[in-house]
């Protein structure tokens, strides 16, 4: 147990109390044991103190996970290997395609669409039946960095301005989406809302959130391998492979990059137990 409350400042700078249950939640849900968890956190906690940063205490956590099995730390870095779609945030725009296009949708990234007023390239274009998203993506290369409303005020124009265009054409069902990889200030949700608008952040809506979905599609973007180089990476996202799920149909992917049997073998096989443990 600790003894008095230990203060950690988080990525915005914010000061807040230590919560071991919420660690031991982000452990879990790494797909650990309890044996695993508890020796985790008695470490972790041991090493804590005043002023210490969750990204300090994440690294902590993070490299211990990664000794006791790599897929757990691949689970448990969900958020930060979103960030690593930076810096332009155009492989999160087709992320966001592939997560729709597993849940059923005809997806098109990068679409310019017309306008009543003028023409406007939407991030993503999702259909099924005869209903369509307008699906507008906020990247955040950094943490700390939240939507604020001008977010939603500003799309929510764009929105207005092309379904005043389809309304004319005879477009039966549209929805504007707000998809970002952070989390919305509480007036960018009141107005989203209010407007209409589909917001769809880390942690929103509540348990159908970004990290949700991922985890139940098992839709885990490449850059949560901890086997694969940066610049394997970056070779990846720039040949569209944003998902590991991907990667087990292109593997001669990592034949390009001259990976040996052993290494390729060993990657894949742990990209595939991590798609399995989420179904």
């Amino acid at each position: 147990m600790i003894k008095k409350s230990i203060q950690v400042k988080k990525s915005s700078g914010e000061k807040v109390d230590f919560s071991l249950d919420k660690l031991k939640a982000s452990l879990h849900r790494s797909g650990a044991g309890e044996n695993d968890v508890s020796h985790i956190l008695n470490i972790v906690r041991d090493e804590l103190y005043q002023g210490i940063s969750t990204n300090e205490i994440y690294n902590r956590a993070f490299a211990l996970l990664k000794k006791k099995k790599s897929v757990f730390a691949s689970k448990y870095k969900l958020k930060k290997a979103i960030y690593e779609f930076g810096p332009t945030g155009f492989p999160f725009e087709k992320f966001i395609g592939q997560v729709l296009k597993h849940s059923g949708y005809d997806t098109e990234v990068g679409v310019l669409v017309d306008g009543k007023c003028v023409q406007h390239e939407v991030d993503v274009v999702a259909s099924k039946e005869n209903r369509t998203l307008y699906v507008e993506c906020k990247f955040h290369g950094e943490e700390g960095r939240n939507c604020n409303v001008k977010v939603p005020l500003y799309i929510h124009a764009r929105y207005r301005d092309i379904i005043a265009e389809t309304k004319i054409k005879g477009a039966l069902s549209t929805e504007g989406w707000v998809v970002t990889n952070t989390r919305f200030t509480k007036d960018a949700i009141e107005y989203g809302t209010c407007a209409g608008l589909t917001l769809l952040s880390w942690d929103y809506p509540k348990n159908n959130g970004l990290k949700d979905r991922i985890d139940s599609l098992g839709l885990y973007p490449i850059t949560v391998s901890t086997l694969l180089t940066k610049r394997e990476k970056n070779f990846l996202l720039g040949r569209d492979v944003v998902l590991c799920k991907q990667l087990l149909g292109d593997s001669f992917y990592l034949d390009h990059l001259g990976i040996s049997e052993t290494r390729k073998s060993k990657i894949l096989k742990d990209i595939q137990f991590l798609c399995n443990v989420s179904g």
